[in-house]
């Protein structure tokens, strides 16, 4: 969360103060086989709640510049990622007088996949740093700034729950991948494995991938290459994934 806001002036010719109203980003990407998270941290020298603990990447609505919620979270993911056109899905809002000890307080989250390559973060101005973090290390220890661990856990949950029946994953690879790319990708966000056999005839079934020529390998084959044919929304599955075959 930012340093400055625009909150507790009344509106002209209302009597009602006005909470602090701010935009929090959950920014997934895949590495190293496990799923992570962006967090920043706050820093130790201020007077502001939470020196010191990491948090989600967010900040205060700039009435100036953002024309709505979902702009002011691309311009916050901008300035951590240099990202501007990632999957960007609403996730909820978090409101209440006790979240934020400077006063009443809303957030308005949304969380973002990001393929992990060509990223270069920037901790901005009021963030000592930022950095990945495997998210199901996170979980079992709750710890981050304002009520930031509630929002992670509810945006794992659904991201995890979505992936078990739309194509969410794929827009945590760079174009182009292969389909055991995109199955282990699909593994490493849900926790499990899942049956290769069926993976690949839903994937192809769906008509949501196009081909884009070989993929350079040590194989005597080289795989086909593979990218999204639209990249505004995520393909649904009539059913979900079943777990691989043992044996």
């Amino acid at each position: 969360m930012a340093s400055k806001a625009s909150s507790k002036a009344a509106v002209p010719g209302n009597d009602f103060p006005r909470p602090y109203t701010t935009v929090d980003v959950v920014i997934f990407t895949v590495l190293k086989d496990a799923l992570k998270v962006l967090l920043v941290q706050r820093p130790s020298d201020t007077a502001e709640p939470h020196p010191g603990l990491w948090a989600l990447p967010g900040g205060f609505v700039n009435v100036d510049l953002d024309e709505d919620l979902l702009a002011c979270a691309r311009r916050k993911l901008l300035q951590k990622t240099g990202v501007d056109s990632p999957y960007l899905e609403q996730l909820g809002s978090w409101g209440s007088a006790r979240r934020d000890p400077r006063g009443w307080s809303a957030t308005h989250a949304y969380f973002a996949l990001i393929p992990a390559r060509d990223l270069e973060l920037a901790k901005g101005a009021n963030a000592a740093d930022v950095a990945w973090f495997d998210v199901d290390e996170l979980l079992p220890a709750p710890g981050l700034a304002f009520d930031h661990s509630d929002i992670l856990q509810t945006a794992v949950e659904r991201l995890r729950s979505k992936v078990e029946y739309t194509s969410l994953p794929a827009f945590l690879l760079p174009e182009r991948f292969t389909l055991p790319q995109l199955q282990r990708t699909y593994e490493v966000v849900l926790g499990r494995p899942v049956d290769k056999s069926g993976f690949r005839t839903r994937m192809m079934a769906a008509d949501f991938l196009e081909e884009v020529g070989f993929v350079e390998s040590d194989s005597n084959r080289p795989p086909m290459g593979y990218r999204l044919k639209d990249r505004t929304s995520p393909v649904l599955f009539p059913r979900t994934f079943s777990p691989r075959q043992k044996g």
